[in-house]
């Protein structure tokens, strides 16, 4: 062994292995630099680029985020402020059905282990610079106009005037299948997680969990080290059946307990959470009650993206923040709306609405066209001798009044009836708008003009209605629901919104 260590061979191996020790350290250093400096990249607004950044020192991390969202985000308001880490202490459980077992057995322990982590983080956030960096040369260089050959299906993108900005959409989606995943987390039993409504008014929740849950999903995580988000899969619908129908009398805050401690589970087992004070997790719900969450404790929930169906402005809200959630009812047993409509040219009726009335913009609805005009048709319970799918395909618009709440399942049902949806809200915003420009399918009419809807919807020529109503058909594509999800679907849409939340913050550890 002596003569081992005194040989010109083992001289040379340690002068080796000393060199490559150096470089890995210089590397390790213009690596990080190189984060730092394209994690400056965040806005993608299609129409300014700018990189106007707020940084905000946390206990565990350092957020970024730009002050002009990524593009197409209707609102800037809001940046990355200081959120509640979890210490793991404490519980105000609503069910025991969340293990104490940890599933994440290297957490936490040892010099090298956490070195591997901050590596791998690192290595998530170049990923992500260079995704941006690659959407804003897409913009620039009108990518679309020349790169979609032996692609059909980005050549659905080229030339469609319902996005945004359908250069930079391209290319993020392009980036988001080359890069993204999710982590699901394991925590938690059925009925209350895992799973969620496959039909029915939420349903567009449990289609989602249950196809993050499948396994079959690419965008699925094999490691959490490996993720960009993480993924909460507890259902409010369940939560609200399998809970609070049982026991009426329970305070809706029972809803705000349960998820805090199922975060204080996976916070005090994964280093995920307090890594990120929760900017990069995300839930999905589609029932009402999905929005009160939050109730009780708002600085824990201050950065962490909730993907709504009931996506009011003013009731917290934030588009750069959240996704808004189409509402799609799908029949039982089934994935899509059927396609009932007739063409433009048969449809008989200017406007068609059939609903009860919830809320103050549907009752001046009422009040100015209930039961008033033979072209404005508006019932509040439709006869039993008609069909309201068929009204809607005989319809030329379909009138989509919020009720009790903004959403409602009316909109996707005249995007599959070819029945243009004619927005009526004060504080709705509307699935996917950072990626759709729904100004090119729909029609939206202020509360205070809805007096007017007659004279308004006759205003619009024959050649733009029927321009409206090629788009209408265009974007079936993205409110779609696939098992397995299919590029530009409607699952495939909600991962894409979340992926831009992710592109606009970075964790720099």
């Amino acid at each position: 062994m002596a003569t081992f260590f005194n040989s010109p061979f083992c001289c040379i191996l340690f002068s080796t292995l000393l060199f490559l020790h150096i470089f890995f350290l210089y590397s390790l250093s213009e690596y990080q630099n190189y984060i730092i400096t394209y994690s400056s990249l965040f806005s993608l607004d299609y129409h300014n680029i700018n990189d106007q950044n707020h940084s905000l020192d946390l206990k565990n991390a350092q957020i970024s985020h730009s002050s002009s969202p990524t593009y197409g985000f209707l609102s800037n308001t809001s940046n990355i402020t200081n959120g509640t880490s979890i210490n793991g202490t404490g519980s105000s459980s609503l069910i025991t059905t969340i293990s104490t077992t940890n599933n994440y057995p290297d957490n936490h322990h040892g010099r090298d282990n956490k070195q591997n982590k901050k590596r791998s983080l690192k290595i998530l956030e170049e990923g992500l610079a260079r995704a941006r960096a690659a959407i804003i040369q897409a913009t620039r260089t009108h990518v679309l106009n020349h790169n979609t050959s032996g692609k059909e299906d980005f050549k659905f993108i080229s030339k469609r005037s319902i996005y945004r900005n359908q250069d930079a959409f391209y290319q993020s989606h392009i980036e988001m299948e080359k890069r993204f995943k999710v982590w699901t987390y394991k925590e938690g039993d059925l009925p209350l997680v895992h799973e969620g409504p496959l039909n029915n008014i939420y349903s567009t929740e449990g289609q989602f969990i249950d196809e993050m849950e499948s396994g079959a999903s690419r965008f699925s995580a094999q490691h959490p080290d490996q993720a960009h988000v993480f993924f909460l899969p507890f259902s409010v619908a369940r939560l609200r059946r399998f809970v609070f129908k049982p026991e009426p009398s329970l305070p809706q805050d029972r809803l705000n307990w349960f998820v805090t401690d199922y975060i204080r589970v996976i916070s005090s087992r994964y280093p995920f959470w307090n890594r990120s004070a929760g900017a990069d997790h995300f839930m999905v719900s589609c029932h009402d009650w999905g929005p009160n969450i939050s109730i009780g404790r708002p600085e824990l929930f201050k950065n962490f993206i909730r993907v709504l169906c009931n996506a009011n402005t003013s009731e917290g809200f934030l588009p750069e923040r959240d996704v808004s959630l189409p509402e799609v009812k799908l029949p039982f047993g089934q994935l899509t709306l059927p396609k009932l409509g007739v063409p433009p040219s048969e449809r008989s009726i200017l406007a068609f609405f059939a609903g009860r009335v919830h809320g103050r913009i549907r009752k001046v609805l009422m009040k100015h066209w209930k039961d008033k005009d033979d072209e404005v048709q508006v019932y509040e319970y439709l006869p039993k001798s008609q069909s309201y799918a068929k009204k809607m395909g005989q319809s030329k618009f379909c009138l989509c009044p919020s009720g009790w709440e903004v959403a409602s399942p009316r909109v996707v049902e005249s995007i599959f009836a070819g029945c243009i949806p004619v927005i009526m809200s004060t504080s709705y915003l509307l699935p996917f708008s950072d990626v759709l420009d729904w100004s090119q399918f729909s029609v939206t009419i202020p509360v205070q003009k809805i007096p007017m809807i007659k004279d308004l919807l006759k205003s619009i020529s024959v050649s733009e209605y029927t321009k409206i109503h090629r788009r209408l058909k265009q974007v079936q594509r993205h409110f779609t629901v696939n098992r397995p999800s299919k590029r530009f679907d409607l699952i495939r849409m909600v991962l894409h919104s979340v992926w831009l939340r992710r592109l606009n913050v970075g964790l720099i550890s």
